[in-house]
């Protein structure tokens, strides 16, 4: 499977998981229906379009009765109803509650919103640990949005790619994640955000996952998006994971020459193929020490904060 880098604009209505996606309901005047297995299927609602059931419960109905669902294999999850006051769990519940009329589903995307319908901080989103435990032989989850976003420690054998995208990332879904056993995880990404929006997840809460225990096929780390990218650095810097790992992101952060320095000072970091740390706060002469640290290893480094400026942000908040 492989990953693309992805937007916290991208509504994946084009395409998800390598595959078209189709609209759900389908529209007949694009012509026949999409086969059910040689699409993603995603899902809205929104009583502003014209051509979108007004509840997310409709378009779940038209699903499960017009898809040959036992063939589905990837869904998106845009918007819903007032998906800024209510939250996700309804649809958590829609959808383990059917786990045996999708018994091929690998990919899903829950809460592919843009910032025009809802900002990621305003998405509210629900504990996802019951899709996990209902499909045990899911290889792609991502969700967006952080605000009410519980996981609980789960082991998962399937699991590949784990994406969180928020503006304020709890730090019980970093001990969930830190205390999950996830024997076939490669990809993992969580987006930290900043604690105006929920973000109180420490670099302590990364203990778990830092020590590689429940991730032995972890191949990309990106703890990104963090106000904290210093503490995070320097916990990275020491962590076990690290020399398994082909590429790292600390990206869309606000890490400084601390940080920096910290990653310098730690283990060997020049067997990575790639090293992101774009959107950051280093100062020139700091980026050239890490570029001359690192002479065989990709260093993305573009989108220079002011490294002399009192106020460091991250990439996506609100």
């Amino acid at each position: 499977m492989t990953y693309q880098p992805r937007s916290h604009y991208n509504l994946h209505d084009q395409t998800y998981a390598g595959l078209p996606v189709a609209h759900a309901p389908w529209d007949e005047e694009a012509g026949p229906q999409a086969e059910a297995g040689g699409a993603a299927w995603r899902l809205t609602a929104s009583e502003w379009y014209e051509d979108s059931p007004d509840q997310i419960s409709e378009s779940f109905d038209w699903f499960f009765e017009h898809v040959d669902t036992a063939k589905v294999t990837a869904m998106v999850i845009g918007e819903w109803e007032e998906c800024y006051s209510d939250d996700s769990a309804p649809i958590v519940r829609r959808l383990a509650e059917n786990a045996d009329r999708l018994p091929e589903l690998r990919s899903l995307f829950l809460g592919a919103i843009s910032p025009e319908q809802s900002e990621i901080s305003w998405i509210q989103q629900s504990d996802i640990t019951p899709l996990l435990e209902a499909y045990p032989k899911l290889e792609r989850l991502e969700v967006r949005g952080g605000t009410g976003l519980r996981l609980r420690p789960v082991r998962h054998e399937s699991l590949r790619i784990l994406r969180m995208e928020t503006g304020g990332l709890p730090g019980e879904v970093v001990r969930g994640v830190s205390g999950s056993d996830l024997p076939a995880l490669e990809h993992l990404e969580l987006w930290f955000g900043v604690g105006a929006y929920g973000g109180d997840a420490t670099a302590a809460d990364c203990a778990g996952l830092l020590s590689g225990t429940g991730l032995p096929r972890l191949r990309h780390l990106g703890l990104q998006n963090s106000e904290i990218a210093d503490e995070i650095a320097a916990a990275v810097a020491t962590a076990p994971i690290v020399g398994r790992l082909e590429t790292l992101s600390l990206s869309m952060g606000a890490m400084g020459d601390v940080g920096a320095e910290a990653l310098l000072s730690g283990q060997p970091l020049t067997h990575l193929r790639r090293l992101d740390l774009s959107h950051h706060f280093m100062s020139g002469a700091m980026t050239a020490r890490v570029k001359a640290a690192l002479p065989g290893v990709e260093v993305v480094l573009h989108e220079t904060g002011d490294s002399d400026g009192d106020r460091r942000y991250v990439a996506v908040s609100e």
